[in-house]
């Protein structure tokens, strides 16, 4: 369960979150009868919820990178969505924009191939200059050299560039938000924890190799 809790539609006091549940989830409780076409649970919209002027200005930035005067070509903005969602190891933003890849056509091979594309001869050079600074933006925190950069400006102007950065960084926090609060996809346990020593070893510092 998410750990923070999710507003019922019946608590529900803003316009802005009735509108979102209605174009969701139609007449009904998301919290009482969770699930949303993509196969999620909706607590994303529920917990969000909890604060109306935060849910408004993500829709809005829904919004904004769909939006008809984007310059940005899709299926680039989708691939550094998708690296961005799997660098960030969030299932929910990793599983949701294989499926908006999907959608604009693109070639399951390489949609599976996404989380390998360095070892992939799957993608064009555009591709994989978009996908390098996918990477520089979600594991280097911007830190972006100079070749892939100016790789970007021989086939995006200025402005998709900007484009590119603002939502690829958008679904980065996305990603970090959804396993923080462990909403959808990404209520997961921790998988890195000890495995537990047979019952009757003794701690000692592996370093002593006389005593291994």
């Amino acid at each position: 369960m998410p750990r923070l809790r999710q507003v019922a539609r019946k608590d529900a006091t803003s316009e802005i979150v009735t509108k979102t549940y209605d174009r969701l989830f139609g007449d009904r409780d998301p919290v009482a009868e969770p699930g949303t076409a993509t196969g999620t649970r909706g607590d994303w919209w529920t917990v969000f919820a909890l604060v109306p002027d935060i849910l408004d200005h993500a829709n809005k930035g829904f919004a904004l990178y769909r939006a008809p005067e984007r310059k940005l070509d899709p299926v680039l903005r989708e691939l550094a969505q998708t690296r961005a969602g799997f660098n960030k190891g969030s299932q929910f933003v990793f599983s949701q924009h294989c499926k908006s890849l999907r959608g604009l056509k693109v070639d399951e091979a390489k949609i599976a191939a996404v989380p390998h594309w360095p070892v992939s001869d799957l993608f064009d050079e555009k591709e994989r200059a978009v996908l390098a600074y996918a990477d520089c933006l979600s594991l280097q925190s911007g830190r972006t050299p100079e070749a892939v950069f100016d790789k970007l400006r021989t086939f995006l102007s200025d402005e998709e560039i900007m484009e590119l950065t603002y939502i690829t960084c958008l679904y980065d926090m996305h990603a970090v938000m959804t396993r923080a609060l462990r909403l959808e996809f990404d209520d997961r346990d921790e998988p890195v924890v000890e495995v537990a020593a047979p019952e009757k070893f003794e701690g000692l510092d592996f370093l002593d190799t006389g005593r291994r």
